[in-house]
């Protein structure tokens, strides 16, 4: 059974994630404010970090990298790191 919540990324109604993404607060905090869309665009968004910036899950100072920058794309808290030289498709 799927469940709406307010996005704070979308600032609109969106279906809720099914699971805690994340451990601990943060999980809690994205699970509760976060839709599916949002979350999906955002593994999009850290999968061409972790490859464009060479970076290793594994590292714990990419892993808190990884982290600083879910929190600022998924509730808006500045700007989220973007590839040097890399820009979004047009859409249309």
């Amino acid at each position: 059974m799927s469940r709406t919540i307010h996005c704070d990324h979308s600032n609109a109604p969106a279906e809720g994630l099914d699971f805690v993404p994340w451990p601990g607060e943060l999980g809690q905090r994205i699970f509760n404010h976060i839709g599916k869309p949002a979350w999906q665009a955002w593994l999009a968004h850290q999968t061409m970090l972790i490859n464009e910036n060479r970076l290793s899950p594994r590292d714990p100072k990419h892993r808190a990298y990884l982290q600083e920058q879910m929190v600022k794309y998924l509730f808006n808290e500045g700007a989220a790191d973007n590839v040097a030289g890399y820009q979004a498709p047009e859409n249309g």
